[in-house]
């Protein structure tokens, strides 16, 4: 489950991503001028200290983006250039942000998504009210099977392409789809595919290899 409190955010979400994405080598020629969001899915951090979001961006140009972020309590040690801004949370405090594909919570996250077949987290909402009228419209899952070992990242190498990101641990690798062109290819590889709102086919999100 990833708990969701109603809080005030400052800056807001789309202020963050508005102002980091742009600077991104992973853009391509997207237009970055007024992003607007499509729609957001969560994975959990077991441990319950991460938030883990990926924000799915509209472009004026029609491209789709996918933004994975971390809110953390505090600073992520050796992960300095890739904290995306600091947020006042108006319940939880200060939030440290990152680029998730920095982040072995969320490499984790994604991985075992992807391996075991997993869907995005439930969400609970602290004050159970605030989930009236609140319907889920991005889903992602796994092409995996329930049950596969997952080995847990405790540290991340990071390789930026010109539409994908990719996340390297030790014999682990997965790339992350950043420029949303497509559904998944052909092959065994296992994958992350995912609908949202103006998006009836599943489209590719990200890829796993194991060696």
């Amino acid at each position: 489950m990833a708990l969701i409190h109603r809080a005030q955010l400052v800056p807001s979400k789309i202020e963050m991503l508005r102002h980091w994405v742009p600077d991104q080598p992973w853009t391509l020629d997207v237009d970055t001028a007024a992003l607007h969001v499509l729609g957001a899915y969560r994975f959990d951090d077991p441990d319950g200290e991460v938030g883990v979001e990926t924000h799915v961006l509209g472009a004026d140009d029609g491209r789709v983006l996918q933004v994975p972020v971390t809110y953390r309590g505090a600073p992520l040690a050796g992960a300095e250039s890739a904290l995306i801004t600091t947020m006042e949370h108006s319940v939880l405090g200060t939030r440290w942000v990152y680029d998730a594909c920095a982040d072995p919570v969320y490499a984790t996250a994604l991985l075992t998504a992807i391996l075991t077949g997993a869907a995005q987290a439930e969400l609970e909402y602290a004050n159970p009210a605030d989930a009236e009228g609140r319907e889920v419209t991005t889903r992602v899952r796994g092409s995996g099977t329930p049950g596969t070992a997952v080995p847990v990242l405790s540290a991340v190498g990071v390789t930026n392409g010109r539409s994908t990101t990719t996340v390297r641990s030790g014999g682990v690798e997965v790339e992350v789809v950043r420029v949303i062109d497509a559904g998944p290819p052909p092959g065994e590889a296992p994958v992350l595919v995912g609908t949202w709102p103006g998006r009836e086919e599943s489209a590719l999100l990200g890829t796993a290899r194991l060696r």
